[in-house]
């Protein structure tokens, strides 16, 4: 299967469990790999029958900004949800980074994958 990607989109969101957390927004890296067929895009050289990596970079920047959670896991899972509900896609694998939340490593976080039902 043919792959979209979006690397180390970065998004600032008010996220984590302590209390400091709660008070500033900070940074979040996004690597997304999309399971899209590109035979069509390719073949027509179309814009309209590609999957739209602009547009799904900009739905999860709002709808990360706006979001609150306490964990990366929640907001992970909330993002695939809405790629998987709201684009052509059949399978995501979502890589969420919170730099600087563990003294000594570049980042932590999860990676998911999630497939239509």
């Amino acid at each position: 299967m043919d792959k979209v990607f979006i690397e180390a989109l970065e998004i600032e969101a008010l996220i984590g469990i302590y209390d400091w957390e709660r008070r500033i927004r900070q940074p979040l890296w996004f690597d997304i790999e999309m399971a899209f067929d590109n035979r069509r895009p390719a073949a027509s050289d179309d814009i309209v029958d590609t999957l739209d990596y602009k547009a799904v970079s900009k739905r999860l920047i709002e709808y990360v900004s706006q979001s609150s959670f306490g964990l990366v896991e929640t907001l992970a899972e909330r993002c695939a949800e809405i790629i998987l509900a709201e684009f052509a896609v059949s399978h995501v694998r979502l890589k969420l980074s919170k730099p600087g939340a563990v003294r000594g490593a570049r980042a932590v976080g999860v990676i998911i994958e999630r497939s239509r039902a």
